[in-house]
């Protein structure tokens, strides 16, 4: 599994010129499913994703996770996370995991970040044709590759 989190101050997905999920402060993360990922990869990635440490304390030092300031998460599926450019200039998305796996894997991330903020995960709609709005604070982008574990 491939994720980029933003940290936001806003982040929204509409659906049909229709708002379905809305956040503030905290994180904006487009979730990428591959072919091969399990439910391990996914429970790695979500204890990273709300551990990590990217939100400044009171010194202007990114020392605090998205735990630490009660703030919110917004997940959004994005199977393009995946493309290989390797060939050509046309992206290959034959790494993406089918519908199956993507949905479950999807949904079990923001459910186990549910878990363990103690409050709903703001998401997407997996599969639709969707318009994501953020206000990117810092910026801070991080991208995560749990194939990786860098």
């Amino acid at each position: 599994m491939r994720i980029v989190i933003q940290r936001v101050k806003q982040a929204s997905v509409a659906v049909d010129n229709q708002k379905i999920s809305q956040i503030n402060h905290g994180l904006l993360v487009l979730v990428g499913v591959e072919n091969g990922d399990t439910e391990d990869d996914c429970r790695w990635l979500a204890a990273k994703t709300v551990a990590l440490r990217i939100f400044d304390d009171e010194n202007g030092v990114m020392n605090r996770s998205v735990a630490d300031v009660a703030g919110n998460v917004l997940a959004v599926s994005q199977f393009t996370l995946t493309a290989s450019t390797r060939k050509g200039n046309r992206p290959s998305y034959i790494r993406a995991a089918g519908h199956e796996l993507a949905t479950h894997l999807y949904q079990l991330y923001a459910d186990l970040i549910a878990d363990a903020l103690g409050r709903p995960t703001a998401q997407g709609r997996f599969g639709a044709d969707m318009q994501v709005s953020l206000v990117n604070d810092g910026p801070v982008t991080i991208i995560i590759d749990s194939r990786l574990r860098e």
